[in-house]
C-alpha cells in the first residue's frame, strides 16, 4: 500500500536568483577566465527510528514554511566581476567572471539508526543527493550560458555604458526563467508516480 505523503515533496531551486550587476574596473584578465562553482552541503536534523518516522520528521522540519515543505533544497548565490568598455561609440562587455556558490540542504537523522532502517536511509539519501546535483548542474549550465551571452555583448550609441545594463538585465531574466522551468520540469518527472524520488519515498517508508 502506498503511504500517504504528508508533505509537498517537490525539491525546489532557490526562489530568488542573486545576481549582482556590477561594473568593476580591474587589471585586464581573460574574457573567458576559468571558474568553478563552490558547492556546499548543509543539513537539518530529523528524528525517528523507522523510515516512516524519518519521513514524517522531514514533513515537520524540511525546508519551507507551514504545510509546504520539501525533502531537500538547492539554493545559490551568483555574483559577477564585469568589465564594460566604450567601443565604437557604444559599449561592450569585454570580461565577465562569475562567482557561484551552490548550497544543498539535506535531511540528517539526529541519532543512530537500527541497521534495517540505516540501509533504507542510505539508499534514500543517496538518491536525493543525486537529484539535487542535477539541480546544481542546471544552475551551472545557466551561468555558462550567461557568460557566453554576455562576453562581447555590444550596445551601440551607449558611450556611457548605461543602456547595456538594461539590455543585459533583460537577457539575464530570460535565462533565469529557462533554468527555473527546467528545474520544475525535472521535479515533475522525478516526483510523478513511478518517478525516481517517488520510488525513493516508497522504499524508505515501507520498503517497496
Amino acid at each position: 500500500m502506498k503511504p500517504t505523503l504528508p508533505i509537498e515533496v517537490c525539491v525546489k531551486t532557490a526562489a530568488r536568483v542573486f545576481i549582482l550587476l556590477c561594473s568593476v574596473l580591474i587589471l585586464p584578465f581573460s574574457a573567458r577566465a576559468e571558474w568553478q562553482a563552490v558547492e556546499k552541503v548543509q543539513t537539518y536534523s530529523i528524528q525517528g527510528k523507522t523510515g516512516a518516522e524519518l519521513y514524517a520528521s522531514i514533513g515537520e522540519r524540511g525546508p519551507g514554511t507551514g504545510l509546504v515543505r520539501a525533502i531537500a533544497h538547492t539554493s545559490f548565490k551568483l555574483t559577477w566581476t564585469r568589465k564594460y568598455e566604450p567601443q565604437r561609440g557604444g559599449c561592450t562587455i569585454v570580461a565577465n567572471k562569475p562567482k557561484l556558490i551552490i548550497t544543498y540542504t539535506l535531511p540528517k537523522p539526529g541519532g543512530t539508526l537500527p541497521s534495517s532502517t540505516a540501509s533504507k536511509w542510505e539508499t534514500f539519501i543517496s538518491g536525493v543527493q543525486v537529484h539535487e546535483r542535477v539541480h546544481g548542474d542546471h544552475i551551472k549550465d545557466m551561468v555558462k550560458a550567461i557568460e557566453i551571452m554576455s562576453v562581447g555583448l555590444h550596445v551601440p550609441d551607449d558611450p556611457g555604458c548605461r543602456r547595456i545594463r538594461t539590455e543585459l538585465t533583460a537577457r539575464l531574466g530570460v535565462l533565469s526563467q529557462e533554468q527555473r522551468q527546467k528545474s520544475r520540469d525535472f521535479d515533475r518527472l522525478e516526483l510523478s508516480n513511478g518517478g525516481n524520488v517517488h520510488q525513493l519515498i516508497l522504499n524508505l517508508v515501507n520498503g517497496g
